[in-house]
């Protein structure tokens, strides 16, 4: 069952979605390619587990956190960054696949006429090929990863570029999200946040840190955004 942990939900305009660990399960893939570069230096490994916790922040942020302290210098973390992404080149679709009622959410979002967008921390390039590869069945009025010169969330300047592209107050928009970045980013902005269970990170983080509503799967979301739709 949704719960409902601050105040009423909508009506939304608009559906602005995280990508990992929301609409895509990508943290193997991105397992995958991390280790291989730690692995190819000396450094430790992270179990998929450790990696659930270190994805989020961005590809620059994961590559230092995943190293030991004494190792997180940017004449370190800038060329491992620049080989995580090469290897993620070939890793990013092996495993990676949209969660179970993806495709249901994302039908009901057209037949209710509403706008959807995507806003990621992943850098913009991967985060295009993935809604462009794996989603390819739906078109998003926005897709925008991370990019040079934009601060990356839970900064609330990307969520609010989105909101000015799509012509609709922050206000109007739903904001879906699987991590504390997330719903510090809709709480930030003016959005309502809604955190996904299925995703990356633990309940605890998202109402620590703000999520108005949980949910557990993709159809209570239909639920919130039209109770009379049909799942």
């Amino acid at each position: 069952m949704t719960s409902i942990i601050n105040k009423s939900p909508g009506p939304f305009k608009a559906v602005l979605f995280d990508l990992d660990g929301t609409l895509l399960d990508t943290l193997e893939d991105l397992a995958v390619s991390l280790n291989s570069i730690l692995e190819k230096h000396g450094y430790p490994t992270h179990s998929l587990d450790e990696c659930r916790m270190l994805v989020g922040f961005g590809m620059k942020a994961l590559v230092r956190s995943s190293l030991p302290e004494e190792s997180r210098d940017d004449s370190i973390v800038e060329p491992l960054m620049k080989e995580m992404q090469e290897s993620y080149e070939k890793n990013w679709k092996v495993n990676s696949r949209a969660y179970e009622g993806i495709d249901r959410l994302l039908d009901s979002i057209d037949r209710l006429g509403l706008k959807k967008a995507i806003l990621s921390n992943k850098p913009d390039r991967f985060t295009r090929l993935c809604a462009d590869e794996l989603l390819s069945s739906w078109t998003f009025d926005m897709v925008l990863g991370h990019r040079e010169g934009m601060t990356h969330k839970p900064d609330p300047q990307g969520a609010l570029f989105v909101s000015e592209f799509l012509g609709e107050d922050p206000s109007s928009i739903l904001y879906v999200g699987d991590s504390g970045i997330d719903m510090q980013t809709a709480t930030a902005s003016g959005m309502y946040p809604l955190g996904v269970l299925w995703g990356f990170r633990p309940e605890k983080e998202l109402l620590d840190s703000g999520a108005a509503s949980l949910v557990s799967s993709p159809e209570e979301i239909i639920a919130m955004l039209s109770p009379s739709e049909k799942i």
